[in-house]
């Protein structure tokens, strides 16, 4: 019974993972563009992506070393942006972070579009990656 209660409580918590989806580098920018995404920015966003998620919109990272994690496709904060389950967030973009596991992105574009408007580019840890030149995203067109 012990066995048969953890397994329930596992299927539980993975459940935000089997509403979420891969994605590539040109669904996320076709995506982005039709949410009017500039189109002049999704290189920039593909790269975050690529290097934060590997495209997934189902991630939680691991714990950040003040205890928060990063949720989705960008992998946005839980301390300032989105409300975790039972601890404090400031909640800047005023959603859940399971909001931001699912299928659907538009949660997700348009809190990482709060934080770059409030804090820029720099926002992202792999943003290094992301800087320089990038490849066009014209093919996706």
């Amino acid at each position: 019974m012990k066995a048969f209660l953890a397994l329930v409580i596992l299927a539980c918590a993975a459940a935000p993972a089997l509403s979420g989806r891969t994605m590539d580098r040109c669904s996320l920018a076709r995506e982005m563009s039709n949410l009017g995404v500039p189109r002049d920015q999704l290189d920039k966003w593909t790269c975050i992506a690529q290097h934060e998620s590997d495209y997934r919109t189902w991630v939680v990272g691991p714990a950040n070393s003040d205890g928060s994690n990063d949720y989705g496709i960008f992998q946005i904060n839980d301390l300032y942006w989105c409300q975790a389950d039972g601890r404090f967030s400031y909640n800047e973009c005023g959603l859940s972070c399971n909001a931001l596991l699912t299928d659907d992105i538009t949660n997700s574009v348009r809190c990482a579009q709060k934080v770059l408007s409030q804090q820029g580019w720099g926002a992202w840890a792999v943003w290094h990656y992301c800087s320089g030149w990038l490849p066009s995203i014209d093919e996706c067109f």
